[in-house]
């Protein structure tokens, strides 16, 4: 895969940050923020030689557009079937791109708007190919967006807000940009709403389950073959994401709460290779997939973000049972992951592409990167 900005990589980058499901989620937005804003934002970096800092302030920027079209059109965005990675990621790629290349307010704004009509990215692609597609052409199509704004071309000030604008067409919750944008500058999404970093790589829907799945797995000691039932309630939401009762592939398994539940409960952890074929086909998931349950309870809409909670009873043999609620998971904002954490996650996809020293190197650099004055310093170690 290449990374240099005059082989267009953004539309491979972004669709690769997604493929496996594993890269970061914000819940007003509801999108998965980092794999567009990024492929977008460092495309744009290397074109224009900019530093780490410059980076790092367009991610910020794509950020918080992102997040308050997310804060102003969600849920009801979300629920028509809209996948906002693909939608407001390309917003947010576009304002991104936009920063990193210096336009001004006028070209921004045409390229808030061009971006407006690249939008797209339906949810009943999830669990095949497109999906991670989606963030792809986000990415893409943001950079594309600035370019074309930067090169002079004009869209609809009122694209994003008009009576058949972005907000209108994409069945956004409210209509009007003013709350939105009060206090950009003065509030920030990115600290209020913060990062929800995956520690599974598996939809963000399975993780509440998967924490009380693997805390009560390592609290009770049980394993699959004790296991009679399990039973979990979730909020409304999540039963549109997790769709598939019995998937035929590690993309549909990344959003089945059956196959993830007893693939937990299996393995004792659920990593990369969990869902691969070895791990598809074992005969101790299979057979504890039917007796596991998925149903909504109406409180838990209530209590939290969509896609955050739940509750998990495991009906033991011999009569007991084990339960336990979760709110959020491990890598939420609340419960940050930790350095260590992080640099392991890290590690273990680099491996996958890089040398061991080369991506090393891109780790320490990465954490430093905001004294880069050159990103193409960190882009060259990352070529496979």
């Amino acid at each position: 895969m290449s990374y240099r900005a005059s082989s267009r990589p953004y539309l491979a980058n972004g669709t690769a940050a997604h493929a496996l499901d594993y890269d970061d989620m914000c819940f007003v937005s509801l999108a998965h923020p980092s794999a567009p804003l990024v492929a977008a934002a460092l495309a744009a970096a290397e074109l224009a030689h900019a530093s780490g800092r410059v980076l790092l302030d367009a991610y910020i920027v794509g950020f918080e557009v992102e997040a308050r079209l997310g804060r102003l059109m969600n849920p009801r965005h979300y629920q028509r079937g809209w996948h906002c990675t693909s939608t407001l990621g390309t917003i947010g790629a576009a304002a991104a791109a936009s920063r990193v290349l210096g336009l001004d307010r006028a070209a921004a704004g045409h390229a808030l708007a061009i971006a407006a009509s690249e939008a797209s990215g339906l949810k009943e692609n999830f669990g095949t190919m497109v999906k991670p597609l989606h963030a792809g052409l986000a990415a893409r199509n943001g950079v594309l967006a600035a370019l074309l704004a930067r090169n002079g071309m004009t869209a609809s000030g009122q694209a994003l807000d008009g009576p058949q604008g972005f907000l209108a067409a994409m069945d956004s919750e409210r209509t009007g940009l003013a709350d939105a944008s009060a206090d950009l500058g003065v509030r920030w999404e990115i600290l209020d709403t913060g990062i929800t970093v995956k520690l599974y790589p598996s939809c963000a829907g399975t993780h509440p389950t998967l924490d009380a799945i693997l805390d009560l797995r390592q609290r009770e000691g049980f394993t699959a073959e004790d296991v009679e039932r399990i039973d979990i309630q979730v909020d409304s939401i999540t039963p549109t994401v997790l769709i598939y009762e019995r998937p035929a592939s590690g993309l549909e398994a990344k959003f089945s709460m059956p196959f993830c539940a007893a693939a937990a409960v299996v393995y004792g952890r659920v990593g990369i290779d969990t869902f691969e074929a070895a791990s598809l086909n074992e005969i101790r998931v299979m057979r504890l997939m039917p007796r596991i349950a998925m149903r909504v309870d109406p409180s838990l809409d209530a209590s939290g973000p969509p896609l955050t909670q739940a509750r998990v009873g495991i009906q033991l043999r011999g009569g007991r049972t084990v339960s336990q609620a979760a709110n959020g998971a491990r890598g939420y904002p609340e419960r940050p992951a930790s350095a260590a954490e992080l640099g392991a996650k890290f590690m273990a996809c680099a491996r996958r592409a890089l040398p061991d020293a080369a991506a090393r190197s891109a780790l320490a650099m990465l954490q430093e990167i905001d004294t880069l004055d050159d990103i193409r310093s960190l882009t060259d170690v990352l070529q496979p």
